[in-house]
């Protein structure tokens, strides 16, 4: 098959010239009520890229060992070319944004997808937040291989929609005329996908295109200012526990919980999942503290 270059490496300048130019942006013209930049933060987040690269690194040689033996195994082959891989790039946008949607249903794949929602702030550092844990990813395009595409070109066409999701981590783009936005992931779109109120939680799970979450009935369209972060914050900034904190409360919900089945809930079920007992005892409490008026509910974590 033809060579496929690294579109992220190539895009790296791009970032930081871009990065720059933002932070630029934000000190001649600010905006009172826009997230903007902190250093402790965006220095956090460009760590946590960093260290991705790292840990990406590793996880590769048993994905690429896996995929390589899928991609043996079945007898289709489909070529590497202009048009063949627009329809492998289609075909990635429809595959991520299944997992993206799995990585904030499931809890144990939440863990992983949680550290690039974990800022309060949103800018284009945002985007280098990345999870180091990235092996929760590769089942979701185990179909594309065992449909005969190569291995090289799903890195590819992967390494496309990161680098088209960049430019989307931004306050500082206002929304883009309505053809665009119906069609593409906007900045408006993705502002709405990191915002922690509850009508925003768990929508706009799309890579390039939106098209599959209003397919798929997961679309909300920015309205009110987006309030940034998890619904329980975590207060850090050592990339440590910004990458591993999720798992650690799973594992303490897992010590506590006391029945195999709530073990199952704890891991596989929704990130704000509470046993049913648990769920009807806290309903119970609540109901008592809103006769004495003092109700106060907290949501599920984003």
């Amino acid at each position: 098959m033809p060579h496929l270059p690294d579109v992220v490496l190539w895009s790296v300048p791009a970032f930081v010239l871009l990065t720059v130019v933002e932070m630029v942006s934000c000190r001649l013209h600010p905006d009172e009520d826009a997230a903007g930049y902190e250093a402790k933060d965006a220095a956090t987040s460009v760590g946590m890229g960093l260290g991705s690269l790292v840990f990406d690194a590793l996880w590769k040689i048993p994905i690429v060992a896996i995929y390589a033996a899928v991609y043996e195994l079945t007898p289709l082959r489909i070529p590497v070319l202009w048009w063949t891989l627009l329809l492998m790039l289609l075909a990635q946008d429809f595959f991520y944004y299944w997992s993206h949607r799995g990585h904030h249903v499931i809890r144990v794949l939440w863990a992983c997808h949680v550290v690039h929602h974990s800022s309060k702030k949103f800018n284009l550092t945002t985007a280098l937040r990345q999870p180091w844990t990235t092996w929760t990813v590769w089942p979701f395009y185990v179909p594309m291989v065992a449909l005969g595409v190569h291995p090289a070109a799903i890195a590819f066409t992967s390494g496309v929609n990161l680098v088209y999701q960049f430019w989307v981590h931004t306050e500082r783009v206002d929304k883009l005329p309505r053809p665009f936005e119906f069609v593409l992931n906007t900045p408006s779109h993705h502002r709405v996908h990191h915002a922690s109120q509850g009508g925003y939680l768990d929508r706009n799970f799309g890579g390039i295109l939106i098209i599959w979450d209003r397919m798929f009935g997961s679309f909300v369209a920015e309205t009110e200012r987006p309030v940034y972060g998890l619904t329980k914050n975590i207060e850090t900034f050592n990339p440590l526990r910004v990458a591993t904190h999720e798992y650690a409360a799973i594992a303490r919900d897992v010590r506590a919980a006391g029945s195999w089945g709530e073990r199952a809930g704890r891991v596989f079920r929704g990130p704000g999942w509470q046993p049913a007992a648990r769920t009807a005892a806290g309903e119970r409490r609540e109901s008592r503290k809103g006769t004495e008026g003092r109700a106060s509910v907290e949501g599920p974590a984003a």
